[in-house]
């Protein structure tokens, strides 16, 4: 876990992780969640609608922002404020995916940074981008 303050956080600094989408994180996304779509839950619909397997949900993927902020960048002293993201592609179990954020706005009056941040797969492709922003204690 990483201990940025906020004096730390100038735009530029850059963090990054990669993570394997396993059946069983789509089994206990599933349970949390209650979504039974379909798309996410049954490998002959997903294929029947032109994807190779089944879908993973766009917030698992998106939760890892949750991940970046909380462990990467800053880490320990992160205040999740909000994150705003989109899903530029699907992705499938057992793709390996790249999250990266980089900081792009530090504001002394609110303690808060503004992070960019893109999820890539495994073929260097973008899945999910997003704007994260976070409070840091001084």
């Amino acid at each position: 876990m990483n201990h940025y303050t906020f004096a730390q956080m100038t735009p530029g600094l850059t963090e990054q992780f990669t993570v394997t989408i396993t059946p069983q994180m789509m089994d206990a996304f599933a349970a949390l969640t209650g979504d039974c779509s379909p798309i996410h839950m049954d490998e002959d619909y997903a294929k029947g609608r032109g994807y190779p397997g089944r879908v993973v949900y766009g917030m698992l993927g998106a939760s890892f922002f949750s991940t970046l902020a909380g462990v990467y960048l800053p880490g320990e002293h992160c205040l999740l404020h909000s994150v705003e993201c989109k899903f530029a592609r699907p992705i499938f179990i057992g793709d390996t995916l790249t999250v990266s954020g980089t900081v792009t706005h530090a504001s002394e009056a609110f303690s808060e940074v503004e992070i960019k941040a893109v999820i890539t797969n495994q073929d260097g492709k973008k899945v999910t981008r997003g704007v994260i922003k976070a409070g840091l204690a001084r």
